[in-house]
């Protein structure tokens, strides 16, 4: 049977998902399990609701858009595929609770030299069972967009739990 490499990807300070000094951010630690694949846990509190105890659908597509995102990122943190959304289709199947422990993998698909697509689902981690999933569509950021020398001023490390 062959074991699982796990590789905690960097975060940054201001990030919505993953930025560790934003005050309002989920603050997700998120590891690439395999080439291409990634995992994460969280437990949505209840400030972050839709309707009572149901995870708003807007911050379920967030964590799908994210974690699709980052499993094309690459396992070099000081050279990492940033990219951003051009597209994305959600398929909310069950709803998203609040207060309970969930797991979100990301696996990337095809890419190209420019582009490239990836898939999200969020689980219940205690079931296994599927509650969102999503495919993203998402591009390369412009080299003359990201001053990558500014890594370290964006807080882009891996930070402990």
């Amino acid at each position: 049977m062959q074991t699982q490499t796990r590789k905690r990807q960097p975060n940054s300070h201001y990030c919505f998902i993953c930025g560790m000094e934003n005050p309002v951010g989920l603050h997700l630690h998120i590891d690439e399990t395999a080439p291409g694949e990634v995992e994460s846990a969280y437990i949505a509190p209840d400030h972050f609701q839709g309707y009572p105890g149901v995870l708003h659908g807007g911050i379920t597509a967030a964590l799908i858009d994210e974690i699709a995102g980052r499993a094309l990122m690459g396992s070099d943190p000081m050279d990492p595929r940033f990219m951003f959304t051009a597209k994305l289709e959600v398929k909310y199947r069950k709803n998203v609770p609040i207060g309970k422990p969930l797991k979100i993998l990301g696996k990337a698909g095809k890419s190209k030299a420019r582009y490239a697509e990836a898939w999200a689902g969020i689980y219940d981690a205690e079931t296994g069972e599927l509650l969102a999933e999503g495919n993203a569509l998402l591009m390369d950021v412009p080299a003359e967009q990201f001053d990558r020398s500014r890594l370290n001023e964006l807080g882009w490390k891996v930070y402990p739990e």
